[in-house]
């Protein structure tokens, strides 16, 4: 039987962090959903997870190199259990009366001895918790199932448009597959996306991949809640006459009255282009006109100039200055 630094292709003397590269490598090529059709692929995979579930525990690791330990996790001798040595070993029928069993000489507690060899729990590669005592193999949680591979965390940044509207964004895993993601109604900074089967590989399949958005904060967009907030420039004239002009929303240009006479400040309203809220329904586009005015205009100085002659009204009466 090859030892298990050979089924990892590792050296005897190899690190930790050789091993569980090695591990990996491994187990990426040979996972059973990339070999649906090759079984020894399939047990090959299971090899050598059992491998590096043993190598990958300091004290397991230690008692194989020694000896103390097949590569199964089954301790060699003195405890008669396939080893060289069968001396008080168990045996069938040997109670009084040749009924039921015992074992010989003091009559140890076995649980109490294989917890001292194996340790009472461990992590698999995949951070599942082992049976107490387990005897290596497959890194299994507390029911005995193997335990699936660790989960892959990714932070996604999104622009604020493609966030607002919903549109699907790229990302790409470190097994090197790229995959297009749906964003999901409600999204926001620390919003979490959770892809099933796409994380670590392990003996008890793949774990997920864990995806955090980052909304990107927008030059002139800014969110309120479920809104969408703009400051809008208009020219003097649009603001006295009124005029119809373009204005930029999450989800392309539109066409916004400007009513005759309004003021800087004044904030009009763009149904439905904001965010998507959690129930499929989206907030609005709030957009505040800011009237534009140019410098060093000599026309429009002396048209200021002949109208305040003719007297003007205090804009500032209703605050009592």
């Amino acid at each position: 039987m090859a030892d298990l630094y050979s089924k990892l292709g590792v050296k005897k003397g190899a690190d930790e962090a050789e091993i569980k590269k090695a591990y990996r490598k491994l187990a990426k090529e040979l996972h059973p959903d990339r070999n649906t059709d090759n079984p020894k692929a399939t047990e090959r995979f299971a090899d050598v997870t059992s491998a590096y579930d043993l190598l990958s525990d300091r004290d397991k690791r230690a008692q194989y190199d020694r000896g103390e330990i097949d590569e199964q996790g089954n301790p060699r001798g003195p405890f008669g259990f396939g080893g060289r040595g069968g001396g008080g070993g168990f045996r069938p029928g040997a109670g009084p009366g040749g009924g039921g069993s015992e074992f010989g000489a003091d009559a140890a507690d076995f649980g109490d001895i294989f917890e001292g060899i194996f340790g009472r729990s461990r992590g698999g590669p995949g951070g599942g918790a082992r049976r107490p005592g387990g005897f290596g193999g497959f890194g299994t949680q507390g029911g005995g199932m193997p335990t699936k591979g660790a989960d892959a965390n990714y932070r996604l940044a999104v622009p604020f448009e493609d966030a607002a509207a919903l549109k699907p964004q790229r990302i790409t895993l470190s097994s090197g597959k790229t995959i297009d993601v749906k964003l999901p109604n409600g999204v926001e900074t620390g919003t979490q996306m959770r892809l099933g089967g796409q994380g670590e590989p392990g003996p008890g399949g793949n774990g997920d991949a864990i995806i955090t958005v980052e909304v990107r904060p927008h030059r002139f967009y800014t969110r309120d809640g479920d809104d969408v907030r703009l400051d809008l420039p208009i020219a003097l004239d649009e603001a006295v006459a009124g005029a119809k002009v373009k204005v930029p929303t999450v989800d392309g240009a539109v066409m916004l009255g400007i009513p005759k006479g309004s003021g800087s400040g004044k904030t009009l309203r763009l149904k439905g282009k904001g965010f998507h809220r959690k129930d499929g329904s989206r907030g609005d586009q709030l957009v505040t006109v800011m009237i534009d005015i140019p410098a060093d205009d000599s026309e429009l100085e002396a048209f200021v100039e002949k109208w305040s002659a003719k007297g003007q009204r205090n804009p500032r009466a209703n605050l009592g200055v």
